[in-house]
């Protein structure tokens, strides 16, 4: 599955605490009907068994949607679980590893936090960049200070290939986020935090209007 800059446009980042009050599979599938066009599968906790089971049961309720399935860090359970790809971040598994594994048509994504993350960055083997973190958020603890819309625009700058902005986006930072040069956004609170998904969902892509300087 090659992935297509659209399907950034709206990227969900999972997050097992926040998805519990509705349920894992009944959150993303409210999110997609509002309008979310990719899925990242994160859980930090859990183990590759259990991931490898939540990547399945989210994999067959987006069956037919045209939505990918991306697994975080877990390439083993990439693999296992036959998903449409792996985000990687700077100390986990190779991508040039991750692309013998996966295959020529698995997506691909490395998160870069700085400008030499970027510049090091093998784009011959990695599909898309997740940029950030652009805000302080409360659902990754370990990363680097904070870069802020300046610093996201900065990071854009440097790559061509699709990129998606992540850390503590809004709907209000959307269409900062694609005037900044990202081909979309990326969020986990801003819709699995929500008491309704689908609308969360849709009120993002509402602002994901065009502007001068995002990446067609």
């Amino acid at each position: 599955m090659a992935l297509i800059r659209a399907q950034l446009r709206l990227y969900l980042v999972t997050d097992p605490l926040l998805c519990a009050r509705m349920g894992l599979i009944e959150t993303v599938t409210a999110a997609v009907q509002g309008g979310v066009t990719c899925v990242q599968l994160r859980d930090k906790s859990a183990t590759t068994h259990a991931r490898i089971d939540a990547a399945r049961a989210v994999k067959s309720a987006l069956a037919g949607s045209g939505v990918p399935l991306i697994i975080n860090d877990d390439l083993d359970a990439a693999v296992a679980a036959g998903v449409d790809g792996v985000h990687l971040g700077q100390g986990d598994a190779q991508a040039a590893t991750a692309r013998a594994r996966l295959g020529p048509e698995a997506i691909i994504g490395l998160s870069c936090e700085s400008p030499q993350d970027v510049r090091a960055a093998d784009m011959a083997t990695v599909d898309y960049l997740g940029l950030g973190t652009v805000f302080p958020t409360a659902t990754k603890d370990d990363h680097k200070p904070s870069i802020g819309l300046d610093g996201l625009a900065t990071l854009a700058g440097l790559t061509d290939p699709p990129c998606v902005a992540i850390g503590g986006l809004k709907h209000a930072h959307a269409g900062a986020v694609l005037a900044a040069g990202c081909d979309g956004i990326a969020v986990v609170s801003a819709i699995c935090g929500q008491p309704d998904p689908e609308t969360a969902a849709r009120t993002l892509m509402r602002a994901m209007t065009p502007t001068t300087g995002e990446k067609t």
